[in-house]
């Protein structure tokens, strides 16, 4: 008979264990995989009722539209998957997008910066045919003068003082065949006639203004005082104000146009439910008052529109008028 001391009894053990050591670490390790196996297998059945998302493409500015977008997302649980463009192409890009994807939309809502490509999609079919979009807000289009350079007596106060040969290489606008600027100088169009406006396009050109990629860009090249003067959008020259460039707006008299904010709710988007509180969300005046807030839009007595254009003109001649001012600015 042998016999085994304690301590060799537990040097034993612990080197290979018992038969009740090894099943009770077995069932544990079993164990501990069946309840990882069950709670990955509800974390996969339930996300698609717990994370719902919705798809945005957004031509506001990213910085102020992700902080909003943020919150909607607190408040409803709704994850928005947004797509932002550049600032030289702006709404044009993203509205080329959509009539490209118009019979397989990826897209569930358009957030626009501007009235006039809205209109265009929505003459296209992009958006449902029942309250497919909306306008909130608004910004307006302005002149933006260098403070430092320009003594009040000085500024140009329409645009068409901007063709005499004072200005000459002193001007600077966004190269105008996107955006806001595409869309104004397309409603002085539609106010002046084809004949005055291509005679007006012409002696800008032979200005030599700076033709920049963005307005953003027009206020930085006039507070540089390398430009005196530039035709742009309201909420750019607060932005600049606010970081102390020196610059300020002027009105533009019979030329000045409002711009609103739009939002659409794309036709068969694939998550028409999240689509909808978007949409909705967005036209709530506690937005607005965030974008005034952050200079994004003006307040509503900031300005007085005095262009009106005439929306349906504008789209039957989108494409002749696009085609002359891309013969008359050339880069």
């Amino acid at each position: 008979m042998v016999v085994v001391s304690p301590e060799d009894r537990v040097k034993k053990e612990t080197e290979s264990g018992t038969p009740k050591t090894r099943r009770w670490s077995l069932s544990l390790i079993v164990a501990v995989l069946m309840v990882a196996i069950g709670l990955f297998g509800s974390y996969l059945g339930d996300r698609p009722h717990k994370v719902r998302p919705v798809v945005l493409y957004c031509a506001q500015d990213q910085v102020f539209a992700e902080p909003i977008l943020r919150d909607f997302g607190k408040q409803t649980g709704i994850l928005v998957l947004p797509v932002f463009d550049s600032e030289a192409v702006k709404t044009v890009g993203l509205a080329n997008r959509l009539l490209a994807e118009r019979e397989h939309p990826v897209c569930d809502v358009f957030w626009g910066n501007e009235e006039f490509r809205t209109r265009q999609l929505a003459a296209s079919g992009v958006f449902r045919e029942t309250n497919g979009w909306a306008a909130f807000g608004q910004r307006s289009r302005r002149l933006v003068v260098n403070t430092n350079r320009l003594a009040l007596a000085d500024y140009p106060h329409s645009l068409i003082e901007l063709t005499n040969p004072h200005w000459q290489g002193r001007v600077a606008l966004a190269f105008p065949l996107f955006g806001t600027t595409a869309t104004h100088l397309l409603a002085l169009r539609d106010r002046w006639g084809e004949s005055n406006w291509l005679g007006w396009c012409r002696a800008l050109a032979a200005n030599r203004p700076f033709l920049e990629e963005g307005n953003s860009h027009v206020v930085q090249r006039v507070a540089r005082g390398e430009a005196l003067v530039g035709l742009t959008d309201s909420d750019d020259i607060e932005s600049g104000r606010r970081e102390g460039l020196p610059v300020a707006a002027l009105p533009i008299g019979p030329e000045l146009l409002l711009i609103p904010n739009t939002v659409a709710v794309i036709r068969g988007g694939p998550h028409p439910a999240a689509a909808q509180k978007l949409f909705d969300y967005l036209q709530s005046s506690a937005v607005r008052e965030r974008l005034v807030a952050a200079a994004a839009l003006e307040t509503e007595t900031a300005a007085t529109p005095t262009l009106r254009p005439d929306w349906t003109a504008l789209l039957r001649d989108l494409d002749r008028a696009t085609g002359q001012l891309g013969e008359v600015f050339r880069r």
